[in-house]
């Protein structure tokens, strides 16, 4: 076996790409879920491409920094498939979060998708190598793949069990220590030997040429991530974040009354290119998405392009409150109420696109009291 050592340099920049990937692409899919469904496809589209790709730049920016004592190159035709099957991957996980139901077990296995797509693009990426033979067992792919599967479900779950500014910041990290230490890790498991034999299914590929490639990638990861982190930290959490910020009391002794404009047409949300009016009363519940909100109506979600708060102004007379920051529930839906430590968990049997929201301790008294509690 060749004794094998890396450049410190190019280890640190890998782990750099993985992070600013990740950063992007969790940030570009946030709101994604409110979108029309031919926007939400672009934008899933353009995520797996970021992320797919910041996974294969990774992978390979560590590669360059492998220092053998021979010289070897790659295959270019399997350095493309490596590059295709993360982006394919990565896509179908990000399919299932965005146009399923988000429940715990769509999260988990987007989380394994993810991380199988890690290790697939690793081990086909390792099988492009030309003059050099990597050498691994069974045990080895197996010990890759759970660390792999087991930090990118983490990493899943933590971006979007709420699709927070804190949690898109985690979920990054999270994701990307799953790349940069699944590499590693198969890495440290892998031996080098010599091999004579090229079995090149396309043109051959030095490491300056691929250098080349992996800079271009890198530098458009850097592009996205610098557009994506100015709105990001720029702007509010939600349209219901910017409201919460405190104002000067008015210079006036009197409290105006405040001013609730109620529904006229109902509350409207898009499917198809046309604006439809849904009955307040029909509504069980209305998600913060972003700037936009989601409507939970039986077993459909649909997207509302009034902010959480226009939302509570506008159906305050008809009887909504806000549980939570991000959400506003109609308590003729509510079917049962339970009581945490320090909140709550409201139960909406008969709504099949919303079994539960979550009640903040902010909440609690006037909500109880709203209940009958």
């Amino acid at each position: 076996m060749l004794d094998f050592t890396h450049n410190p340099w190019l280890v640190a920049t890998s782990l750099a790409v993985a992070l600013m990937a990740g950063f992007t692409g969790l940030s570009l899919t946030r709101g994604a879920s409110a979108l029309p469904d031919a926007r939400r496809k672009i934008v899933v589209a353009l995520a797996a491409v970021v992320l797919g790709g910041g996974i294969w730049s990774m992978h390979f920016v560590a590669m360059l920094g492998l220092q053998l004592p021979i010289l070897f190159y790659y295959d270019a035709l399997i350095t493309l498939i490596s590059a295709l099957v993360a982006i394919l991957m990565v896509g179908l996980a990000l399919l299932l979060l965005h146009f399923r139901a988000r429940s715990p077990q769509v999260i988990v296995a987007a989380g394994v998708i993810v991380g199988l797509g890690i290790v697939v693009m690793h081990y086909v990426g390792m099988a492009g190598m030309q003059l050099c033979k990597p050498v691994y067992g069974a045990l080895d792919v197996v010990i890759s793949t759970v660390a792999s599967v087991a930090l990118s479900i983490l990493a899943i779950w933590v971006a979007y069990d709420a699709r927070t500014q804190r949690n898109i910041v985690l979920g990054t990290v999270c994701f990307g220590i799953a790349v940069f230490s699944m590499h590693f890790v198969a890495i440290l498991l892998t031996g080098f030997e010599v091999s004579d034999v090229a079995n090149a299914a396309g043109p051959a590929m030095d490491n300056q040429v691929l250098a080349m490639g992996v800079t271009l990638a890198v530098f458009l990861i850097c592009g996205a991530f610098l557009l994506t982190g100015i709105t990001f930290v720029g702007a509010p959490e939600t349209a219901e974040e910017a409201a919460a910020v405190p104002t000067p009391e008015p210079l006036t002794t009197v409290d105006p009354a405040p001013v609730v404009a109620p529904p006229t047409a109902g509350v409207p949300f898009e499917r198809e290119g046309q604006t439809f009016f849904a009955d307040p009363n029909h509504v069980a519940a209305i998600r913060a998405e972003g700037h936009y909100t989601v409507l939970y109506q039986d077993a459909e979600k649909l997207f509302c392009p009034w902010s959480i708060t226009e939302a509570a102004n506008r159906l305050e007379a008809a009887g909504f409150l806000r549980a939570h920051r991000s959400y506003l529930i109609n308590p003729t839906h509510v079917s049962s109420f339970e009581r945490n430590k320090d909140n709550g968990t409201l139960y909406f049997d008969g709504v099949d696109s919303l079994p539960k929201v979550p009640v903040s301790r902010s909440r609690m008294a006037p909500l109880r009291e709203a209940l009958g509690l």
